[in-house]
């Protein structure tokens, strides 16, 4: 994952209209039911999704920020690490799922986050319950196994807004299976389904989008509240403390030494690969100016994509080149922000 990415911890949110629509596929009972988002960010799709049905809302978010917004929302949220979160098993009719997009580090392998946050919370849905899986298309095949073996009338439908198709997402939607009908399953059942799941990850162009008017209904089962365990260590107090460990202070001498100010005339005069580095690594960053001129200046390195149309006997030929560019980003005394690239 790139910086930008991992400064927001995978948050890639789903289109508010994306989850309007996958709104429409679902059916909730006149009895309360649960569902549970174990990637709640900011709470607004997730809300968008369980609209105007009687629900018990779980959600599970990593970041402080983003758990603080989503409680305004959703009623309760456990601000932590789903992969250290413990559940009864089977005791959530709705579970939709949009995980980080990335690399999970473990003690023996590296796996997808994908696969690894749905094995985790799948056991959590009912046999009959209702999964609503977000991904990058071309990632479906890592979750074949899990899709093949534990669901049951799988549809996968491409998502078309602005956001969705620059990461590729789709739309799994799933029935968990019963214990029995996991039993009555056969090897030509399991192996069928897999080859399906490779079939769209090879071509995830090809899978057909998701209709406004929706071509199937999945009903939603009743369920009770249940209850969320948190295993995992409470960073945010654990942060609140470490500056009054002697041990800590110590060490930040080391960790976190003084920044050594970048102060004279350079001998010769500077290139413009000279200038973009300087302004990339901070050390053009900072206040300057005075009156209504004093302003923060921020630089920061982007990607920038270069189209061309080429045309030949009727066949228009486009081509995408990508650089990287500079970005400096003014914030002045008065409010007014100017990006310039």
């Amino acid at each position: 994952m790139r910086f930008q990415g991992k400064s927001r911890l995978g948050f890639y949110p789903l289109p508010l209209s994306e989850a309007q629509r996958i709104r429409r596929y679902l059916c909730f009972p006149d009895t309360p039911s649960s569902a549970i988002d174990p990637c709640v960010g900011d709470g607004i799709a997730f809300e968008a999704i369980t609209t105007g049905a009687e629900v018990f809302r779980y959600g599970i978010e990593l970041d402080a920020y983003r758990a603080e917004q989503a409680g305004q929302r959703i009623p309760n949220i456990v601000q932590g690490n789903t992969l250290e979160v413990q559940c009864p098993v089977e005791c959530f009719g709705l579970l939709y799922l949009n995980p980080a997009y990335d690399w999970a580090l473990g003690p023996a392998d590296n796996r997808r986050t994908e696969p690894a946050f749905l094995s985790h919370t799948y056991r959590w849905l009912k046999p009959g319950g209702v999964l609503v899986f977000v991904i990058p298309g071309d990632r479906i095949n890592e979750c074949s196994q899990i899709l093949a073996m534990q669901f049951r009338d799988v549809r996968v439908h491409r998502l078309e807004a602005t956001e969705c198709v620059r990461y590729r997402q789709v739309v799994v939607f799933g029935v968990r299976r019963t214990r029995r009908e996991r039993e009555r399953l056969t090897d030509s059942d399991i192996t069928r389904a897999r080859l399906y799941c490779a079939s769209l990850a090879r071509n995830p162009s090809q899978i057909p989008i998701l209709p406004s008017e929706p071509d199937a209904r999945y009903d939603v089962p009743a369920s009770g509240p249940a209850q969320l365990v948190y295993r995992g260590l409470p960073l945010d107090e654990i942060e609140d403390m470490l500056p009054q460990s002697a041990a800590y202070r110590q060490a930040g001498r080391i960790l976190f030494a003084d920044p050594v100010p970048a102060t004279g005339r350079p001998l010769t005069p500077l290139h413009p690969g000279h200038v973009g580095l300087l302004a990339c690594s901070g050390l053009l960053n900072g206040i300057f100016g005075s009156g209504c001129q004093r302003h923060i200046a921020f630089w920061q390195a982007v990607k920038v994509v270069d189209k061309t149309e080429e045309e030949e006997d009727g066949v228009i030929t486009v081509r995408e080149k990508e650089r990287f560019s500079n970005e400096l980003t003014l914030v002045y005394a008065s409010g007014e922000t100017a990006i310039l690239r």
